[in-house]
């Protein structure tokens, strides 16, 4: 995450901290362009920064789920 702004850094983050089910369906959200909360302080180019790195986190877990 070294080339991403703190603002960028702190709601991807956050987003990780709910688990992985909730960041899967973050990640469809912000695939289709939907707003919700946790990312409506970002500009578009920010949200695309925080769906690529959370898919690159998801990418781990290899569709394994467990929380």
């Amino acid at each position: 995450m070294s080339g991403q702004s703190k603002k960028v850094e702190a709601c991807i983050e956050a987003l990780c901290q709910l688990g992985c089910n909730q960041v899967n369906g973050y990640i469809k959200a912000l695939q289709m362009g939907e707003e919700f909360p946790e990312v409506a302080h970002l500009s578009v180019a920010e949200r695309r920064e925080v769906l690529l790195e959370l898919i690159a986190i998801m990418k781990v877990y290899d569709g394994v789920c467990d929380s």
